[in-house]
């Protein structure tokens, strides 16, 4: 699966390009220790750091990262960067735009101001029959805004830019997003509609089902050693 990402030549040597999302692991999760005390057991249990699934959702796919400092203060954002204007018409020069409270009527996440929105300085072209699925970065609930999840079919669309709405979640913060900061998680999602099938466990699966459970409850990282598959680098 190739992904190709392509920018305005006069912004190629200013923009920071996508990367792997293995790469952006933030610091609160190397940070955290393997084990902690549980009360409820009564000894220390492995934390989500020793999960699989857990980690290999925040390292899958692609982070679009934001292209420069964003400064809040008093719910204003600014910004200084210093750019070349775009040889191609119609493109972005802001990090940011806004979108109105009306386009979020009714939605539950909609908080009563203007969402943002990360601009986009990269087109994204897939392969035939894959869409992006865009979404805020998994389990990082500390970034102080949440991404508005999206799914675009860039096989077709991928001569023009895929934007990025988000709510402003932390309206008290004050500070810098700091360049570099992933915005937008992005993975390339099959089009064809998986086929449903749904069964009873005959006896084979019955005892495959009380096998790996009972090996599960049992021993520490079963699933580790003997489930996950190996994951290709993305190359860049």
């Amino acid at each position: 699966m190739r992904m190709i990402f392509r920018c305005d030549p006069r912004l190629a040597d200013h923009l920071l390009r996508p990367f792997p999302a293995r790469s952006a692991l933030p610091d609160w999760l190397r940070a955290m220790p393997a084990t902690a005390h549980s009360e409820i057991h009564g000894r220390d249990i492995r934390t989500v750091k020793q999960c699989p699934p857990f980690v290999d959702a925040m390292a899958y796919g692609v982070m679009i990262p934001l292209p420069c400092d964003i400064r809040i203060d008093g719910g204003e954002f600014s910004w200084d960067w210093d750019i070349p204007e775009p040889e191609t018409a119609g493109h972005p020069r802001a990090p940011l735009s806004f979108h109105p409270v009306a386009q979020f009527a009714a939605a539950p996440f909609s908080n009563g101001r203007s969402a943002l929105k990360f601009n986009s300085f990269w087109t994204i072209e897939l392969e035939p029959g894959w869409s992006l699925f865009a979404t805020h970065p998994v389990n990082r609930d500390d970034l102080p805004f949440r991404l508005v999840s999206g799914l675009v079919d860039a096989d077709r669309f991928h001569d023009g830019g895929i934007n990025f709405p988000a709510v402003w979640v932390k309206p008290d913060f004050s500070g810098v997003l700091k360049k570099g900061t992933p915005v937008a998680q992005c993975f390339a999602v099959p089009r064809q509609a998986p086929e449903l099938v749904f069964e009873s466990f005959d006896a084979a699966h019955r005892k495959s089902y009380e096998k790996v459970v009972g090996d599960v409850l049992a021993a520490p990282n079963v699933y580790r050693k003997q489930f996950r598959a190996k994951r290709g680098r993305l190359t860049r």
